[in-house]
Parts: structure tokens; sequence; C-alpha cells
């Protein structure tokens, strides 16, 4: 008989669940007086008329934010206890994710832009230690790509920063409009552009799939992802005095959510398509911003954390007891063996399908419908609902591999529910995504939103998710067992409209040319027909020959000072006495 370890709760997961009770108390608190807002302000120094404070905002906004952050990063860690017992640096693993949820509340509570680059910053240095957990050559390929993607980001918010000293002030929240502040709202949506991986920033968002799945769960979910859409929501109001924002809200958010579709759709790695589908989710809070619906594009970023988070933790636990096989074709019908995982995965579809009385339902449907009551581009609107179908398309395709499709993997992997670790979490997140559409409605929701839409507009988005649906099952029958020849044209829609290849490769190649061209020139030319060692033995004499010659006049550079001195005394006695 095999004596099975336990596994303990770890520090970092009570102090986390710590948090999470007390951001719970005051975030009840808070909704019940909506309207009240406790600003905290204190003063630390002030540099060229611009003084130097360290402020928080405490809000409905700010705590329901926090909580959510808290309860997803208390399920991460506490399937992870599981799911990376056998990790030779957990410890380290649950530092790098507690530093991370602090870095989150720090970005969350600041309005002033100097103390938040300091949580904005973290984020970044901690996601790149997280992605290359693993270090193997890939992941280190990834995890330099994402760095470099949000150290961009980071140049642009201080570029705002920097702009913002001129007019006077580091909150945007209270910045008063002398004009229109142009640059300083076009570096900070770049900013956000490359947090959230909006177009044509997304290639890193797939490639740091990389790291573990909690990261991805945690990272990918509520936190890194949601910054920049964060940012756009919070200061909102100073946004919107670029009469442009919306028009490149909209433009932005509609090409991510098409392209992400459309890659998704042609994936069979089961990370990247939960990947590309955060990206297309993160489009659809940009269409939202763009209609000027912020409080609508949170409500969308509070479900979407919630579904999304337990979607990648399904798909962890279906890739471990798998042997770490991430392929869908090789997933088939583990229900069978693991129905608490696979109905949680499928929950989670459906709600990012948006199905009816679903979280993702609420959300999703209430954005759409709202566009549609609004003055809208006839085809930015073709381009969007055609993107919702494609949706629900990767999203059945995703439950119809788990369900009914045929069992491709190793005999030797026993695919069953194990641990209660791992189970615990999902049953959780399951539970707070059933009901959270309805939860964060009551409560983000403060006015209500009624349309007088047609009948046909009214049942235009559930039309079209059930016809993505639809045509997912009709390629999901045709599509062959064996990987049919990559051709240009697949390529090009799979790889984001070759976003991966031109983030990459299309720079790196040609430095490496011309740094391949220095060598052979320098190395193989004038510098390889010099002796060895004939250029350090000419500078050794030289500076022997100037050490002799400064050692044997050491005298009269000592009686040239005292002279030189003397000189300037007399002049100066000569000038002060004698000439005024």
């Amino acid at each position: 008989m095999v004596k099975q370890s336990r596994v303990y709760l770890s520090p970092k997961l009570c102090l986390l669940l710590l948090m999470t009770f007390f951001s719970t108390m005051i975030s009840i608190c808070s909704f019940l007086a909506p309207f009240q807002v406790l600003y905290l302000q204190v003063e630390l120094m002030e540099v060229s008329g611009v003084s130097l404070e360290f402020c928080m905002v405490v809000d409905s906004i700010s705590m329901s934010f926090s909580t959510l952050v808290c309860v997803i990063s208390s399920c991460v860690l506490w399937f992870s206890l599981s799911y990376m017992h056998s990790e030779t640096f957990k410890s380290r693993f649950e530092w790098l994710v507690l530093g991370f949820v602090v870095s989150m509340i720090l970005l969350i509570f600041i309005p002033n832009f100097l103390a938040l680059l300091l949580g904005w910053d973290a984020l970044g240095i901690i996601s790149f230690l997280l992605v290359v957990y693993y270090q193997s050559p890939n992941v280190l390929t990834a995890g330099m790509l994402t760095a470099m993607v949000n150290r961009l980001g980071d140049v642009m918010l201080m570029m705002s920063l920097v702009l913002l000293t001129a007019l006077g002030s580091w909150n945007l929240m209270f910045l008063t409009p002398v004009g229109e502040p142009v640059w300083v709202v076009m570096f900070a949506l770049l900013a956000a552009m490359t947090k959230s991986a909006q177009f044509p920033f997304s290639s890193w968002l797939p490639a740091a799939m990389a790291a573990p799945t909690p990261v991805s769960a945690l990272v990918h979910s509520s936190t890194l992802v949601t910054a920049g859409v964060y940012i756009l929501i919070r200061f909102y109001s100073t946004f919107t005095l670029c009469y442009w924002f919306n028009t490149a809200c909209l433009v932005i958010g509609t090409v991510t959510l098409l392209l992400a579709g459309i890659a998704a759709n042609l994936e069979h790695d089961l990370k990247k398509v939960i990947a590309l589908s955060t990206l297309s989710q993160l489009g659809v809070m940009m269409l939202a911003l763009s209609s000027g619906l912020y409080n609508l594009a949170l409500y969308h970023l509070y479900t979407h954390a919630l579904f999304k988070a337990l979607l990648f933790i399904c798909a962890g636990s279906i890739i471990h007891t798998n042997g770490g096989v991430q392929d869908i074709r090789h997933l088939g019908n583990i229900w069978s063996q693991m129905p608490v995982t696979v109905t949680c995965f499928n929950l989670a579809n459906l709600c990012l399908c948006g199905a009816p009385f679903l979280s993702g339902y609420y959300s999703k449907d209430l954005i759409l419908e709202t566009m549609l009551s609004l003055p809208m581009n006839f085809f930015m609107m073709i381009f969007i609902f055609f993107a919702t179908g494609m949706t629900s398309g990767y999203a059945l395709r995703l439950s119809l591999s788990t369900i009914l499709g045929w069992k491709n993997s190793s005999p030797m992997y026993l695919n069953v529910d194990s641990s209660p670790q791992l189970t615990n979490p999902m049953i959780v997140l399951a539970c707070v995504a059933i009901v959270g559409g309805v939860l964060f409605q009551d409560l983000l929701l403060l006015a209500p939103f009624d349309f007088l839409l047609p009948v046909p507009y009214k049942l235009l988005t559930t039309c079209v998710v059930f016809l993505g649906g639809w045509f997912s099952l009709l390629l999901w029958k045709c599509e062959p067992e064996k990987t049919p020849n990559m051709t240009m044209s697949k390529y090009y829609l799979s790889s984001m409209w070759f976003l991966q290849f031109l983030s990459t490769q299309s720079f790196v190649k040609g430095v490496m040319r011309n740094t391949l061209n220095m060598f052979k020139s320098l190395d193989y030319g004038w510098v390889g027909k010099i002796p060895s060692g004939s250029i350090t033995l000419f500078t050794q004499s030289l500076t022997s020959q100037n050490q002799k010659t400064q050692a044997k006049y050491i005298n009269t550079y000592v009686m040239l000072m005292f002279a030189a001195s003397f000189s300037l005394m007399m002049f100066y006695w000569l000038v002060t006495y004698i000439i005024f």
C-alpha cells in the first residue's frame, strides 16, 4: 500500500485568504454606499512646483477589483499546492505569486502616475520571472518577448509621466484640462495596449503560455492582461478629452477580436487557444469603452476573470493528468474519467460563449445590445458579430474535443480527478462564475439598461452564438486525423497575421546579419592581420615610458606649480590694489 503525501496550507495562502476576507468586508461596505469615495493623500516632497504625493483611492471599483484578485489568487495558489507539489522551487513560485498580487493591488488603489509606475513596473518584472520558471530555451525566448513588450509599455507610461509634469500634476483623476492632452493620452493608450496585448502588441500573450498553468490562470485572466484595460476604465473621463480616443478603442478592439478569433479556430494547443480567447475578450472590453460604456467594460472584466481563471485551472488539471500533453487532438473522451474537471471546463466554455443565464451572457450580451442601439459603422458591426460567432466556435471545439473526441493519449496515464486540492478550487470558481453575472450586475450597474430593440436585433446575439457553435461542429466532424500541409494562407491566419514573425525574427535576423558582417570584416580582416599581442606590447611600452618621464622631472613639475601659483597671486594683487 502506497502512502500518499499530504499537502498542507502554506503561509502565503493563509495570508491571501486573510486579505480576501478583509477586502470582501470593505467591498460590501463600499457597495452599501456606492457614491462615497475615500481619498487618502500624503505629500512627500515638492519638485519644480510639482508635489510628490502618495495617494490612494478607496471606492467601490477599487475594493471590488481587489477582492476579485484576492479570490482568484487564493484559488490559484490552493490549486498549485497539489499541481506543483513536486517542484523544487515551489517556495520561490509562491513568493512570486504573492508579490504579483501585491503589485496588482498597488496598481488598483493608486491614481498617481508616479506611484502607479511602481506597481506597473513590478507586474512586468514578476511576470517575466514567472514565465521563465521552467528555464528551458523555448521558455526563455517567450519570457524575453514578454519582457520586451512590457518594457515598451513602461517607456510609454514614463513618457506620459514626463508630459504630466509639464501640466503640473501626476494625478489623472483631478487633471484640469488645458486644451487636449493629446500626447499624454496617446502614450497612456499605447502603454495600456502593450499590457493588455492589443493589436499590434498581441504576440506576447500566446508565447507566455510557456509558464506553469497556475501562472496562466492568475496572470492571464485577472491581473496582468487586465491592467491596461483597468487603467483606461479608471481614467476614462480624462482620456475622453481627446475626441479620437473612442474611435481608436473601436478600431483596436475590433481588429484584436477578429484576429484572435480566427487564430483560435486554427490553433491546436489547449493553453494557446485559451490565451487567444483571453485576447478576444479584451477586445470586447475595448469595444465597450469605445461606446462610452466604461461600467460595462468593468462588468465584463469581472465576469471574464472568473470563468477564464476556471478555464485555465481545468486545462492545467487535464494537462497534468495526461503527462503534459497540450494538443487537443490527443485529449479526447476524458469526461468519463475526469467528470468534475470536464464539467467545470465545459461550464467555463459556456460562459465564454455567452450561453444564456451564465456570467458571460449577462455582460457580453449587454455590450453587444448596447452597441446595436448606438450609431455604429455597418462594417464594424459585421466584423464584431462575425468574431463573436467565432468565439462560440472555438469554445465548442474545445468542449467537443474533451467529451466526444477519440482518446489518442498514451495508455500509461490514468486520467482521474485524483486530489481534492485540484478539484476544490474548480468547484469554488465554478459556483462564483455561475452567480457572478447576476451578482455584479446588481452591484456595478446602478442605473438600469433598458433598450427598445426590434425582435430580430434582440435575438441577433443569441443566433450568432448558435450559428458559431453549429459551424464549429461541422468543422470538427470534417477535420482530418492527420495535420494537413501548412499553406501560406493558413499560416498567415494562425500566426495572427504574421504578428509572431514580425515581433521576433524580422528584427533579430537583420541585427544578427549585420553583427556577422562586422565580425567577418574586423576579426577576419585588419584585426586578424596584426600579430597576436602586438597592441598589448605597444600600450605597455608607451605607458612605461610615460611613467619614467614623469618620475624624472618630478622636481621640475613641483617648481612650475609653485611658480604658477605665485604668478596668479601677484596678478590678483595688482588688479585689486593698484589698478582699482
